[in-house]
């Protein structure tokens, strides 16, 4: 008889997150994916201005905020035929590009790494061993047996206090910690200091958007005026400072992210077999370098992947009925056409309608709808989405930069491609796609930097700024490459005002419930198989899970002791204030 494992609320992630699993004979045997927690932008953007709705979609997360303004803003453009300048469409890459640098080294270092590392076994290490290991895979300067004594002394004291604090939560002592006491002091070093850099990677938002996070962004282009003499717009010093900032970023990732990445997986290579799921995965593509409408131009390639076979690459068609949203066994109302009807994202519905069980509850009814997160399906097939799909896709378009980057990392570990579909292949190409974007990004910043030179100073398009401009219906897709995955935003506009809108997010594709034909989607089904050394202590689960970086809605409701809203936000556009 299978044992059922709740795990909730899932920890080390952004939003709301519960995983049930069954287990039999020391092996997950079925697995259900629900999220608590409804998102509703969607009706929140209803009637509002379409200049606007970046502003409040970007709050759909608060860590990668950016990409959702930036999927808003290309929804609009695409439904009123806007092309932004190229100083603005590099600008949009750069802060992209920041935005996956920071985003990804935050997921290993203090979200995943902890699955993979033991603090508490860093305190059995030698720190001059530990300086030797450090030395031995980097130039890093921060590697004296010293400095690595300090960081001893310092998890020292957390755990004779009794008090982990930033370390409290984790499964010290798992038998599935494989480190040396030595590997463990390295990573926990290397935690500590991500922790001061990812603070400031982060002031390239502020420089050109303003504020972080939520940077600024503006149909048709960036609001940040480029005026290299003046004080008060991007000049020269700002701009030197964003390549500094760039530079040392490429550098931490280049010196500390991936040689530590690359010893943590040596021992753990058995994870190249488990954690492979269905074998479909896709990528909308991104990083324009000439023009977001020329997607044989980006960095990252479009395609979809199916049964793991890399000979053929299907392309991706935002506008017809290959992408359906399903809500079959999510807390919505049915659709009119029936409960197994799925509807194209510019046709899509979202009236909350909750029928799960009332908290507190021990576990799920899965004959019943049990998740918040819809059932987006490509032609009737679910999708894994993220770092592993683009790098999969480059990979078998050909993309020779992606191809070295891959299998270089291959050779490094002495393991075959088939390792990459799995929870070690999907930690593995999170950080094999931020060196290649770090790379990137410094040509986008040279790039606009040239531009200037040559005297373009051009960041935004207004011709088509005014409503008057604008037909009196229109639709638009704007799609992007998450840090998690696959993007999209599509609009419909009436008489100047958002008539529909929804949002697509890597996180439901990879968390969303069963399908109608039962189809489970990439976290249901990457965790089957997956051993389970201590139901006490589920491990594995929280490793194939965090490998995926879940992000979930996440939302702040106020309520009085009654159930009622203390305060409702009124629609009022900032283009009328």
């Amino acid at each position: 008889m299978a044992n059922r494992i709740v795990v909730d609320p899932i920890t080390r992630i952004e939003g709301h997150l519960r995983i049930e699993v069954e287990v039999k004979d020391g092996k997950i045997t079925d697995a259900y994916s629900s999220s608590p927690m409804v998102r509703g932008l969607e009706n929140i953007v209803k009637g509002r201005d379409p200049r606007d709705v970046w502003a409040f979609v970007q709050r759909a997360c608060g860590v990668c905020t950016t990409i959702h303004a930036l999927a808003s803003v290309r929804s609009v453009e695409d439904s009123l035929g806007i092309e932004v300048p190229p100083n603005a469409e590099m600008v949009r890459n750069i802060m992209e590009g920041a935005l996956y640098m920071h985003d990804h080294t935050v997921h290993f270092y203090h979200l995943h790494a902890l699955d993979w590392v033991d603090v508490v076994n860093a305190l059995k290490a030698d720190p001059a061993e530990t300086s030797k290991l450090a030395q031995s895979i980097s130039n890093w300067p921060k590697s004296s047996p010293g400095y690595f004594s300090d960081i001893k002394k310092r998890i020292t004291k957390f755990v004779e206090s009794g008090q982990l604090g930033i370390f409290a939560n984790g499964y010290w002592g798992h038998p599935q910690m494989k480190l040396p006491p030595e590997v463990n002091l390295l990573a926990v070093a290397h935690y500590l200091e991500a922790l001061e850099w990812q603070k400031e990677i982060v002031k390239v938002h502020t420089i050109f958007g303003g504020k972080n996070p939520h940077p600024n962004y503006l149909v048709g282009g960036m609001a940040c005026a480029i005026n290299t003499e003046s004080p008060g717009g991007i000049n020269a010093e700002r701009l030197a400072y964003v390549g500094r900032l760039l530079e040392e970023g490429k550098q931490f990732i280049e010196q500390v992210y991936i040689p530590d990445l690359l010893a943590i997986a040596s021992f753990y290579k058995d994870w190249g077999a488990i954690g492979k799921g269905f074998g479909n995965y896709m990528s909308y593509g991104d990083f324009p370098t000439n023009g977001y409408g020329d997607i044989s131009s980006f960095k990252f390639q479009q395609g979809i992947i199916l049964d793991r076979d890399l000979s053929k690459v299907y392309d991706v068609d935002h506008r017809n009925d290959d992408i359906t949203e399903f809500i079959n066994n999510s807390w919505y109302d049915e659709y009119s056409e029936g409960k197994d009807h799925g509807k194209h994202p510019w046709d899509g519905e979202t009236n909350i309608n909750y029928s799960g069980p009332k908290p507190p509850y021990d576990q799920l009814d899965v004959s019943q709808k049990y998740s918040f997160i819809k059932t987006p399906r490509w032609r009737g097939k679910p999708m894994e989405v993220g770092p592993l799909s683009r790098l999969l896709v480059g990979y078998a378009r050909g993309n020779k930069e992606i191809q070295e980057a891959v299998n270089g990392a291959l050779g490094h570990l002495d393991v075959p491609v088939e390792a990459l579909f799995s929870t070690l292949g999907r930690t593995a190409a999170r950080g094999i796609e931020t060196q290649l974007v770090a790379n990137w990004t410094m040509e986008f910043y040279d790039t606009l930097l040239q531009n200037i030179k040559n005297g373009d100073s051009r960041m935004a398009n207004m011709d088509k700024w005014e409503p008057e401009s604008w037909p009196s219906e229109s639709k638009g897709v704007g799609f992007a490459e998450a840090p998690r995955g696959a993007l999209g935003h599509w609009i419909q506009i009436k008489d100047g005002k958002t008539e529909n809108y929804q949002l697509v997010v890597p996180s439901t594709w990879n968390a969303s419930p069963r399908d109608p034909k039962g189809q489970r989607s990439a976290y249901e089904s990457t965790l089957l198989g997956t051993p389970v050394a201590d139901p006490e202590l589920p491990l594995e689960i929280i490793r194939t899970i965090h490998s995926f970086d879940p992000c979930i809605a996440c939302a702040v409701h106020l309520y009085d002791e009654h159930g009622k809203h203390i305060s409702q936000v009124q629609n009022v556009s900032s283009c009328e204030i």
